[in-house]
């Protein structure tokens, strides 16, 4: 067993965690960020998700850390790839013209950049990494956190870290349960909320769908799989909502709940499908391709790709069958997850109706490459829903849903220590919910939504602060983790420059606003200029 003492713990590594790491470090302050998969950056890397933003985001609306990682990711590409002319002069460069944001990107690009922003406190010796390491345990003495034991996923090894504060940036808040932090699963009644889309009373259970995302790519030959030894359980699955089996190209529509069924161009010239990214009344996913495509050939010169290069997080990837918080069966649940994405794409490869009328693409290539697995698959499932802290201010749907407030204008909070904007996107759940999907006005993050009731030392950093089942469906996406995890960071060093615990600044108002300086000097935007949701 190997002791380390720092300042500050970071335990899970996704976008949350790295942006609590900077922010931290850029304070003077001492480091140990550990992540359970090979690769730091959470849903953008190890699962694959290029990022989902709002309409605004070259112009505002992110902290300043992470504009900086996107214009980092463009920098990647325009040093590193031939590039067209037209291309290399975009300042808004989309390398995979994908609908669902202005930057679709591959996953290794963004793992270069976050490398590339750590290193200096890698070398400094102030930022410590463990990896591939996970929280197995905890001391915690009158709210107090004393110390978070990781354990090595190789080997076995164990690691006692001692920080004076510790920080939970894991996809599932696996701290809270240790820590003795309080915390909610799941969702939350309506007695207890008064949400409008909240149940009547709570379903702890009832979560959102995870999905294992995979990237392909459709060259000369035949690229087609094993068949799966269960593909015939799911080919014949067919939820009550869904308008035909999941392996089809029809899902529920999120906006209207209407079984539409989507098509699927393969390597469509550019501008044929679709158009620019989705917003507003448009998901933008109607054709599968280009929705989150992360790599188009028009983007570079003649030759470089023999294929566009796509990522599958398609609601037909959305598993059902159960959750993997706070049950014995999270790893029958994972796998059966892969599996049902392993079924999809055999059912891609040799029985998906092809608009000439065949059926199948054999053509269709996983890219294992891309990812850094040898399958294809991304390190890790992409997580939705985490456990949540209980807060000293949990964000609900009358604080953000436009329809609630009866207006589109920014919800504020007078703690403010972020700003983040998506709707509220709720996929199918383990409960058996269809979508929901709610309209949302431009939200800040309430510094109280950090502050556990409980734990003193302890802070959220990236999808468990407090929030609702419902809410999480807007406060869950990249920019807004990152926001969470930075100010997280902040508050942290801030607290250790003046000996308080984070309940200290959040009872009185004048810390508040000397937090909020803080976070302004940094680039943190905690306010929105007027603007209107979608």
């Amino acid at each position: 067993m190997t002791h380390l003492k720092t300042d500050i713990a970071v335990v899970g590594g996704g976008l949350g965690g790295v942006a609590a790491a900077l922010a931290a470090l850029r304070r003077g302050r001492r480091v140990v960020l550990s992540e359970e998969y090979p690769w730091l950056g959470g849903q953008l890397t190890s699962q694959a998700v290029p990022p989902d933003e709002h309409v605004w985001v070259e112009q505002f609306g992110v902290t300043a850390t992470y504009r900086a990682l996107r214009e980092g990711i463009r920098a990647y590409y325009r040093d590193a790839y031939p590039l067209t002319d037209e291309a290399r002069r975009d300042p808004q460069l989309n390398p995979g013209r994908g609908r669902v944001s202005r930057l679709c990107h591959e996953p290794r690009a963004a793992l270069a950049v976050i490398t590339k922003m750590l290193a200096p406190h890698l070398s400094s010796g102030r930022l410590t990494v463990l990896q591939p390491h996970v929280p197995v345990a905890a001391e915690t003495v009158d709210g107090i956190v004393r110390s978070v034991t990781l354990r090595d996923k190789d080997t076995r090894h164990d690691t006692v870290v001692e920080a004076a504060f510790v920080l939970d940036a894991t996809e599932t808040g696996d701290l809270l349960p240790l820590t003795g932090t309080a915390y909610v699963t799941g969702a939350e009644g309506r007695d207890e909320t008064g949400e409008p889309s909240a149940p009547a009373t709570a379903q702890p259970e009832n979560m959102q769908s995870i999905a294992w995302c995979f990237v392909f790519d459709h060259v000369e030959g035949d690229h087609t799989i094993e068949r799966p030894a269960d593909y015939d359980h799911w080919r014949s699955l067919a939820p009550a909502f869904w308008g035909d089996a999941m392996l089809s190209f029809t899902a529920p529509s999120p906006r209207t709940l209407e079984p539409e069924t989507r098509t699927f161009h393969v390597n469509p010239p550019y501008d044929t499908v679709g158009g620019k990214e989705a917003h507003g009344d448009d998901p933008g996913d109607l054709d599968l391709w280009v929705f989150r495509r992360i790599a188009a050939r028009e983007t570079f010169l003649p030759g470089s790709l023999d294929s566009d290069i796509v990522l599958a997080n398609w609601p037909q990837l959305d598993y059902l069958g159960g959750n993997v918080i706070d049950t014995p069966d999270r790893d029958v649940h994972l796998r059966a997850a892969k599996a049902q994405s392993r079924a999809f794409v055999y059912w891609l490869q040799t029985e998906a109706p092809r608009p000439d009328g065949g059926t199948g693409w054999p053509g269709l290539r996983l890219r294992g490459d891309v990812v850094g697995t040898g399958d294809g698959f991304a390190q890790a499932p992409y997580i939705r829903e985490s456990r949540r802290i209980r807060a000293m201010r949990t964000v609900v749907e009358q604080d953000v849903a436009v329809a609630v407030r009866g207006h589109g204008r920014p919800a504020r909070f007078e703690d403010s220590v972020g700003v983040g904007m998506y709707r509220i996107d709720l996929h199918p759940s383990t409960g058996g919910d269809n979508y929901i999907d709610v309209e949302c006005a431009p939200f800040e993050i309430p510094l109280g939504a950090l502050v556990p009731v409980r734990t003193r030392n302890l802070l959220p950093a990236a999808k468990n602060i407090g929030t609702t089942h419902i809410t999480n469906g807007a406060y869950r996406l990249h920019p807004v983790e990152w926001n969470v995890g930075e100010s997280a960071g902040e508050l942290a060093a801030f607290c250790l420059d003046r000996s308080l615990h984070p309940g200290d600044v959040l009872a009185k108002p004048e810390l508040v606003r000397r937090f909020q300086a803080a976070l302004t000097e940094a680039g943190v935007e905690i306010h929105w200029p007027e603007i209107i949701g979608y």
